[in-house]
């Protein structure tokens, strides 16, 4: 059955991030201490200048200030974070300026390379300054000279920061809150775009200078027990190689090992950058050619363009001793190649489902 045209056409609803969750929250809570009212909603200003209003789950006093909630609306995008509570406690403080804590489910940093130190509340700098100056402005508004104690919290945060990347980025005990605009875009993922970038800085900043990017678990083990790298060596890039590319251009690290499985590799290989469905698709007729300068004859080259899957393509070319996966592999290193530095020496490994190895590339 064929989708009705108006979901076709309807126009992806974008969401809000974290960090401006918790501006919302912090600033409702502080509004209850300094102007005493119970608010059921607030509006803030993101970085870009849009004022979207949060509706409340509560506002009320405790015993040791105020604290506000707002579930979080990430829009239609996947996030891992949608639906959930972000609630903030803030309590007025003599001394000067914000301090920030971590509440329940929001992690604490323990490594270096991410842009909050070790032994932080894993608080972005964004939502930091999102937060501290609506606190900053309502204080001045309310004649109010001192500072302010600011505990974020997410519900099942530490549940939901097992989806994540934060145990390999050195985040433990929760998640991070996030954002630099505010907003999050429909399928941007654009918080695990800053996972992966976070992750090759935190890889950077503890001198590693080999990395392995791997778009699942099948080809993330296979590689593991390969190179018998530490966790923190190990990428989760999912679909976004590109991100891993684009980002190792700006922070170079001497070795880079891409693995993933045959049909995405295959992708990067026709120069897509983007491995997800939504965004390419496998050529077989691509796979059909490079078999054929390898010395497929014109039935295999049939076989393999009305092919069901990659994997089935690329079993019919194994099946006549092709090094097809080899060949993919060199393909899609040179795509590499192009975007990283000199300096970046990469190799590309491809899998089958079950992460066994049919294609290499190795270091040039």
């Amino acid at each position: 059955m064929r989708p009705e045209t108006s979901e076709i056409q309807r126009p992806l609803r974008y969401g809000y991030t974290t960090g401006a969750c918790a501006t919302a929250a912090s600033l409702a809570a502080a509004w209850r201490l300094l102007v005493g009212d119970d608010l059921d909603q607030v509006e803030i200003t993101l970085p870009r200048g849009q004022q979207p209003v949060f509706r409340l789950e509560y506002c009320r006093l405790t015993a040791m200030g105020a604290e506000a909630a707002t579930i979080k609306d990430a829009g239609d995008d996947p996030d891992v974070t949608h639906g959930a509570l972000i609630s903030a406690q803030v309590a007025l403080s003599t001394a000067p300026g914000v301090r920030f804590h971590a509440g329940p489910g929001v992690g604490t940093v323990t490594r270096p390379g991410l842009p909050i130190p070790p032994g932080e509340p894993a608080i972005n700098p964004t939502p930091r300054r999102m937060i501290a100056e609506h606190l900053f402005g309502l204080a001045t508004a309310h004649s109010y000279y001192h500072g302010f104690e600011v505990t974020i919290g997410v519900e099942n945060g530490a549940e939901l920061a097992q989806k994540t990347l934060n145990g390999r980025l050195g985040v433990m005990g929760g998640l991070s809150i996030l954002g630099t605009t505010g907003i999050v875009r429909p399928f941007s993922c654009s918080a695990y775009i800053a996972s992966i970038q976070q992750a090759i800085d935190v890889a950077r900043a503890n001198g590693l200078i080999h990395i392995v990017a791997c778009t699942g678990a099948a080809s993330e083990q296979t590689l593991r027990a390969y190179y018998e790298l530490p966790d923190m060596a190990l990428i989760e890039m999912g679909d976004f190689a590109g991100a891993v590319l684009k980002h190792l251009r700006r922070a170079p690290i001497p070795r880079l090992t891409l693995a993933g499985g045959f049909g995405k590799i295959s992708k990067l290989a026709a120069g897509h950058l983007d491995l997800h469905s939504r965004r390419s698709s496998v050529d077989l007729a691509l796979l059909a050619v490079e078999a054929a300068a390898l010395g497929a004859d014109a039935s295999l080259q049939d076989a393999m363009r009305t092919a069901n899957t990659s994997q089935q393509a690329l079993a019919l070319a194994q099946a006549t001793g092709l090094p097809l996966g080899h060949r993919i592999c060199a393909m899609a290193r040179t795509q590499a190649r192009a975007i990283l530095p000199p300096e970046v020496a990469v190799e590309v490994w491809a899998t089958d489902r079950e992460g066994q190895p049919v294609g290499h590339a190795g270091f040039a």
